[in-house]
């Protein structure tokens, strides 16, 4: 997501036999996979959970659950590169114990995790020949002794220019009349680094991972060459299509509702492959009395979802609300009024949306 214009920051190592006996305790459920439905679709959420997308505890999760009336099947967080314990198991071990299963935004960042931000030493140039293998591995390793399933968007929205493995950084500048090329560099370089960075975690018998391939509804910049289409690694390296859909965040942009922005970028993502099932990995809208109506924004896209669109069979909603530079507040909680709230209430209430994971034998 296109989450704030400024991100100030986001078990330290010592702990490393202990940590082993916990997630070897997981391995005999190896062979499980979290079940796509055949009949509606799972409700998911992202919490709130600060400045690091790490702040998260059984009973923030409780309250959200309380707050919405509906467990929640699955909880999304943060999953950066430039964390010192690596791989989030803690995390992980709460969202477990809530009784949900985790979506791991697995993303190559460095800190300090500010968005608009070049390329940094986990840039895709450096993944691609190898420099972070054992970091990969090491990683690979710990979730195939977690055991249980996962969710795990890798490089999500690299669609954008705001997170520095976006396809946009890596195109080689095109000099006065010179035509660009039909295969920008950016694109491919990105799938390049999606697929070494799979192939190393399955070759470390991590098969508990479904992996999602995540872009943002709408390309920043709008171009031929930034197409769903340039990015996508191929079937062999996607279980789930994936989708950030946000509508109004900032207090500058002008509202829309959410048929105009989604449905589109729907259909596109769906012509990636005519059978993987989609997840709306993120979506959202602020609260601007002045400019639109959230409740309508979240109807229409209950609506939207449920009776257009057959091959989403997870969304989840980004909770959260954060102070910008200038001041001014993001408010995507669904609870920044009681008609959002409500609303959103009445629609997750239905038995559409299905609050707990389902597991293959």
């Amino acid at each position: 997501m296109f989450r704030k214009r400024a991100i100030q920051g986001f078990l330290a190592v010592g702990a490393t036999c202990f940590f082993w006996i916990l997630l070897s305790t997981h391995e005999d459920c190896a062979a499980k996979q979290l079940e796509i439905p055949k009949n509606g679709a799972y409700t998911g959420a992202y919490v709130d959970f600060g400045e690091g997308e790490d702040e998260l505890t059984v009973e923030a999760l409780e309250k959200f659950e309380k707050l919405v009336g509906k467990h929640q099947a699955i909880i999304a967080c943060g999953a950066f590169w430039g964390e010192p314990t690596e791989f989030p198991i803690r995390l992980i071990r709460i969202i477990d114990r809530y009784g949900a299963v985790p979506l791991l935004f697995w993303s190559p960042w460095d800190k300090p995790y500010t968005e608009m931000k070049k390329p940094d030493r986990f840039n895709l140039n450096s993944i691609v020949k190898g420099a972070w293998d054992a970091y990969i591995d090491r990683w690979a390793e710990n979730a195939r002794a977690w055991g249980k399933p996962l969710l795990v968007s890798w490089g999500l929205e690299m669609n954008g220019t705001w997170f520095p493995w976006s396809g946009y950084f890596y195109n080689k500048p095109i000099k006065k009349g010179e035509k660009p090329e039909p295969h920008a560099e950016g694109p491919e370089l990105y799938k390049a680094a999606y697929r070494h960075v799979v192939d190393r975690v399955r070759n470390k018998g991590a098969s508990n991972i479904q992996w999602i391939f995540h872009v943002n509804h709408s390309p920043l910049p709008i171009a031929k060459w930034n197409k769903f289409a340039a990015y996508y690694p191929g079937d062999a390296y996607v279980d789930w299509l994936g989708m950030s859909v946000y509508g109004m965040i900032f207090w500058d942009q002008g509202w829309t509702a959410f048929d105009p922005i989604y449905l589109d970028a729907y259909r596109e993502l769906a012509a990636l492959n005519p059978i993987k099932p989609i997840i709306i990995a993120e979506w959202g809208v602020g609260e601007f009395p002045a400019s639109g109506d959230k409740a309508a924004f979240i109807q229409q896209a209950f609506d939207t979802m449920k009776l257009q669109s057959p091959r989403v069979k997870a969304a989840v909603y980004w909770h959260e609300r954060w102070q910008n530079e200038d001041g001014s507040y993001s408010n995507l909680r669904i609870s920044s009024s009681p008609a959002a709230l409500e609303t959103y209430r009445k629609n997750v209430a239905q038995d559409y949306w299905i609050g707990y994971p389902i597991f293959t034998p």
